[in-house]
């Protein structure tokens, strides 16, 4: 089991000092990774499903991965997730190629649909089509990423005679991870990702979207090119030996946990008795 920390761009990580230590910290600590959230905007006042007020600090993912980067030697990066419909797929594939050359190819690419409909509403952004949309934006990304002339032609976004240098580190990409926990999201995995990442799950939700992605394949399948598909959760609580054991048995290989704490100490409390007690005698 590898282990992240979600957050490195939130809360007490909001500021890029803060960042940067608590970085340093989960590197020497043994995590594997560091995450971030994204919303752009947040409803005001704040109304379900969202998920913080909208006063809450919250960095740019590429902006806080970089002060990571900047920081540490082998901490992987991830943004978990980056709602890309919500984003410009050029300008994206441009900021985290970036992220990835600074990082010396430490990135993971962790995208999602986003689910807050006043968030697309003042972005300008079709709620309706969101889908769609990040399906051909991931695609249009990777032509960037990967095509000596790069070239795209679908319904939202089309380009050619254009090239965008520096390109990854890590070829062909780096690793795509897709999050959600619904049946367009499991074939979105199955179809198009290395990964899948499902946030704030317990063991028996867990179970239930391993089953989701096991049904999504056998339906629809993988591209052999894409390899075996890694699960990450970020589990509901503070996982302990056994049930780290318990998600390891379902096919998990990365957990990611998060404490919603305000304040830094606290945070570098908990990481350090989490290590101790779960990482290291793991």
């Amino acid at each position: 089991m590898r282990f992240g920390l979600f957050g490195i761009n939130i809360g007490p990580c909001a500021s890029g000092q803060a960042a940067a230590r608590v970085a340093r910290a989960a590197e020497a600590a043994g995590f594997e990774s560091v995450w971030t959230g994204e919303h752009v905007v947040l409803p005001d006042p704040q109304v379900a499903p969202s998920p913080m007020p909208p006063q809450a600090p919250m960095l740019d993912p590429a902006v806080a991965l970089t002060v990571a980067a900047s920081t540490t030697t082998h901490l992987r990066l991830g943004t978990g997730i980056i709602i890309l419909p919500q984003r410009n797929p050029l300008v994206l594939a441009k900021e985290l190629a970036s992220v990835d050359v600074v990082s010396d190819g430490r990135l993971i690419v962790g995208i999602g649909v986003g689910y807050l409909e006043p968030e697309f509403a003042a972005l300008g952004i079709p709620f309706t089509d969101k889908g769609a949309r990040t399906d051909e934006y991931l695609a249009a990304m990777r032509a960037l990423w990967t095509m000596e002339h790069p070239v795209y032609s679908g319904r939202f976004v089309r380009f050619a005679g254009i090239d965008a240098h520096p390109r990854p580190v890590q070829r062909p990409h780096p690793p795509v991870v897709i999050g959600g926990r619904t049946p367009p999201a499991f074939r979105r995995a199955v179809r198009s990702g290395n990964g899948w990442y499902g946030f704030a799950l317990d063991v028996d939700d867990t179970a239930a979207c391993v089953d989701g992605l096991r049904q999504a394949a056998a339906r629809d399948p993988r591209p052999a090119a894409l390899g075996e598909l890694e699960v990450s959760v970020t589990p509901r609580g503070t996982p302990n030996r056994d049930t780290v054991a318990r998600f390891a048995a379902l096919g998990v290989e990365r957990l990611i946990v998060y404490w919603p704490l305000n304040d830094e100490q606290a945070l570098l409390d908990r990481l350090h008795r989490f290590a101790d007690e779960v990482i290291a005698p793991s």
